[in-house]
C-alpha cells in the first residue's frame, strides 16, 4: 500500500485521504463476503484466551472474572468503535500502521506496523502452544512434535486463495460458536433440571457462597486483567480484512457492531453458567474450563467433544495470525518500511515470502515447547498481550486525532461515527494503562516489559537505517 495524500477538496480544505492502493484493492483480491466477514469477527475473540487462559484467570479471580471480562468487554467495545470510524473514513488493509502513519507520524507507522506483525508470530506461537497441550488429552505426544506439525499444517493452508481462508475461517469459526452455545445450553439445563452427576449440587449460589464473589480481593481480580485483555486480542482483525472485503463499507459496520452481545453470550454468559455448575475452587490452571467442566458433569464424551473444539480454536487463530503477517509485511515493504520482496503477491492474491518468514519464525513456538513445556503459554501470553495492545493504542491515539480534525471541517466526518468520542476513547487508553501496570506487578507477565525496551530499541536502529539509506521516500516524510 503506498502512503496516504491530502487532496485539496473544491472549498480549497483537504478531501478524504485517499490511497492508489486502496483504491484497486492494493492488488489482494476482494473475495471475503459479509457473511464470512462476520464470522471472523466473531470468532476472532474466541480463542485460546477464554478456552485455555481463563482457566489460570478462574483460579486467581473465581467468579470474579466475570465482571473483569465485562468491563473489558465495554473497553474492547470503544476500541472497535474507535476503528470502525476509522475504517469507514479510508478502508485499507494494513489499517493500523496506515492510521498511524497519518494521525501520528512515519515512525509511528512503522513501529506499529512491524509490532503488530510481532503479535500475531507470538500470537501464532501461543495458539499452536495451547493446541499442543490439548493433544495430550488423548495422546501422550510430546508438545513440540505436536506444534512443529500444526506449524507446517496452517502454513500450507494459507497458502490457499484468500475466499477459501475465509470460508475455512467461516467454519471454523462456526464450531467454536455452536459450541459455547451448547455449553450454555447443557449448564442451563443441569440448573432447571438437575441431569448429570452435578445436577445436585449446581446453583447460582456458586456465584458468591464459596469465598464470596471476590474470593481474593480485588486485587486478585486486577491481576488477571492481562489475561482477560489477551482473551480479547485479535477482535481487531476485522481491519486487517478491509483491503479484502467485498463490500467493507456496509459489512465492517455490522461485525463490528456484534461485539457487545459476543462479550455478552461467549465471555460473560458462558462463564456465569459454568462457574453456576461447578464451583469455581475445583478449575485448575492449564486446564480449559470448558473441558474440566465437563468432566465435573460426568459427561466424558462431551469433555473429549469440548477439547476437539478448542483445538479448533487454537488452530484457527494461528490460521488467522499466519494471514495477518503476510498482508502485514507487505504493507511496511511496499511504503518503503520493509524489504522489497515482502511485496509479491502469487496469482491467487497470497503474499507468500511474509507468509513463508512469518511462519518459519513461528518455529520458535515449537523449540519453545520443548526447552520449557510448562511454563511455554505464559511467557508468550504476557508477550503477545503487551504487543497486541500497542496496536489497541495506536487505533484509539489516531481515532482522537482524527476526531478533532474531522470536527474542524479539515477531514471529512466518518459515516460510522463512535459514540461518546473522544471520551470513550481517552477512557479506554486508561484502562489499558492500568492493566499495563498490573502487568508489571505480575512476576509472570513482568517478562513481556523486559522485553518491550529491547523490541523498541531495535525498531528505532531499523528506522534510522531505513530512513538514512533512503532520505527521499515518502513513507519517511511528515504529514
Amino acid at each position: 500500500m503506498t502512503s496516504a495524500k491530502v487532496d485539496k477538496g473544491q472549498d480549497g480544505r483537504p478531501a478524504a485521504a485517499t490511497t492508489d492502493a486502496a483504491a484497486s484493492g492494493e492488488g489482494y483480491q476482494r473475495a471475503l463476503g459479509a457473511r464470512q466477514i462476520q464470522m471472523i469477527a466473531i470468532g476472532g475473540a474466541i480463542g485460546t484466551g477464554l478456552f485455555l487462559g481463563a482457566g489460570k484467570a478462574i483460579a486467581k479471580a473465581g467468579p470474579s472474572l466475570i465482571l473483569a471480562y465485562a468491563i473489558a468487554g465495554l473497553v474492547i467495545f470503544f476500541i472497535m468503535r474507535a476503528l470502525g470510524e476509522l475504517l469507514m473514513y479510508r478502508p485499507v488493509s494494513g489499517s493500523f500502521s496506515e492510521y498511524a502513519r497519518e494521525f501520528v507520524g512515519p515512525f509511528a507507522g512503522f513501529v506499529t506496523g512491524w509490532t503488530y506483525w510481532l503479535f500475531w508470530v507470538v500470537t501464532g506461537i501461543t495458539e499452536v502452544t495451547a493446541a499442543a497441550q490439548y493433544m495430550t488429552y488423548w495422546f501422550d505426544i510430546a508438545q513440540w512434535v505436536s506444534a512443529l506439525i500444526f506449524t507446517i499444517i496452517l502454513y500450507g493452508v494459507n497458502l490457499i486463495s484468500v475466499k477459501l481462508f475465509g470460508e475455512l475461517e467461516f467454519w471454523f469459526s462456526m464450531v467454536k460458536v455452536t459450541a459455547i452455545v451448547g455449553m450454555i445450553l447443557i449448564c442451563a439445563g443441569i440448573l432447571t433440571l438437575g441431569f448429570s452427576d452435578a445436577g445436585d449440587t449446581a446453583s447460582v449460589t456458586h456465584l458468591w457462597s464459596d469465598g464470596g464473589f471476590f474470593p481474593h480481593g480485588i486485587s486478585g481480580t486486577l491481576m488477571t486483567l492481562q489475561i482477560v485483555m489477551f482473551a480479547f486480542l485479535a477482535v481487531e482483525l476485522v481491519g486487517v480484512t478491509a483491503g479484502e472485503s467485498k463490500d467493507p463499507k456496509t459489512v465492517l459496520p455490522k461485525a463490528i457492531n456484534t461485539v457487545p452481545w459476543r462479550i455478552a453470550v461467549f465471555y460473560v454468559g458462558a462463564l456465569i453458567m459454568i462457574l453456576s455448575v461447578v464451583p469455581w475452587t475445583e478449575f485448575e490452571p492449564g486446564i480449559s474450563p470448558f473441558v474440566a467442566a465437563f468432566q465435573k458433569m460426568g459427561l466424558g464424551v462431551g469433555a473429549a467433544i469440548v477439547n476437539f473444539v478448542v483445538l479448533t480454536a487454537a488452530l484457527s487463530s494461528c490460521n488467522s495470525g499466519m494471514y495477518s503477517t503476510g498482508r502485514m509485511l507487505r504493507d511496511l515493504a511496499l511504503n518503503g518500511q520493509g524489504p522489497k520482496f515482502f511485496t509479491k503477491l502469487t496469482k491467487s492474491g497470497t503474499p507468500l515470502i511474509g507468509t513463508t518468514f512469518s511462519a518459519a519464525l513461528m518455529l520458535v513456538g515449537v523449540w519453545i515447547n520443548y526447552q520449557w513445556p510448562g511454563d511455554a503459554f505464559t511467557y508468550v501470553v504476557s508477550f503477545a498481550t503487551i504487543s497486541g495492545m500497542w496496536a489497541w493504542i495506536m487505533i484509539l491515539v489516531c481515532q482522537i486525532r482524527y476526531r478533532f480534525l474531522a470536527d474542524r471541517g479539515v477531514l471529512p466526518q466518518s459515516t460510522f461515527r463512535a459514540p461518546g468520542a473522544p471520551y470513550t476513547s481517552i477512557f479506554a487508553l486508561a484502562f489499558i494503562g492500568m492493566v499495563i501496570v498490573m502487568m508489571a506487578v505480575d512476576k509472570d507477565a513482568r517478562i513481556s516489559l523486559y522485553c518491550a525496551p529491547l523490541w523498541a530499541l531495535i525498531l528505532g536502529v531499523s528506522y534510522l537505517v531505513l530512513k538514512a539509506r533512503n532520505p527521499e521516500n515518502k513513507a519517511f516524510a511528515k504529514r
